[in-house]
């Protein structure tokens, strides 16, 4: 299960091409991040990124925005303190996946009804400058406290894949490394990475 979460500050060519390539290139899952639109922007953007998952039968999450996912009618992946502020959003939902980030809050996602989680950051990121990676160990940790699927996210590559597998992670989440590739890779780069996850 390889899910590429979204950036647009990152992408640096046209987002809703790259969003695109992503899904006709074999991604599992897009969850389209974008903190920073509002919920107006984010609305429109999410109706566009879920006909182009559409049109290839790749799995869409809204990220945070709650209100999106419900006119949309569309998966949700939410913070931890957001299904424990609203916990009603669990049957809501037809995949609800939550963030999570140390073993005793995969067990609250757990009992609050979350469809998968995921853990990070494992290795080091740009994304989170300056803050060491929990790294396999952690993510082992979550693994056993988890009873649903459990994706890592942070700094993972295709050379570094098998160490999450082997902890345990039943697939992977990626960023910047969709994000920030040129368009031409993006194929290569998830074949990549989805063959060093399976080995």
């Amino acid at each position: 299960m390889l899910i590429s979460i979204t950036s647009s500050a990152l992408c640096k060519d046209g987002f809703l091409k790259r969003i695109e390539l992503i899904a006709a290139s074999g991604a599992d899952r897009i969850i389209l991040r974008e903190k920073q639109l509002d919920e107006k922007e984010y609305l429109c953007l999410a109706e566009k990124c879920l006909d182009i998952c559409r049109k290839y039968d790749t799995a869409f999450s809204v990220n945070s925005f709650v209100s999106a996912a419900r006119v949309l009618g569309a998966d949700l992946h939410l913070p931890l303190f957001m299904l424990e502020n609203e916990p009603s959003l669990a049957g809501e939902f037809p995949v609800l996946g939550v963030s999570v980030h140390s073993p005793e809050e995969a067990e609250r996602a757990c009992g609050l009804g979350a469809g998968y989680i995921i853990a990070g950051h494992i290795f080091e990121t740009d994304c989170k400058k300056g803050l060491p990676p929990r790294g396999t160990d952690y993510l082992s940790k979550v693994v056993r406290s988890a009873n649903i699927p459990v994706y890592a996210v942070g700094g993972i590559k295709a050379q570094n894949c098998h160490e999450v597998c082997s902890a345990g992670a039943k697939g992977i989440c990626v960023m910047s490394e969709l994000m920030t590739c040129p368009a031409d890779e993006i194929k290569t780069r998830i074949k990549a990475l989805k063959e060093a996850f399976g080995r």
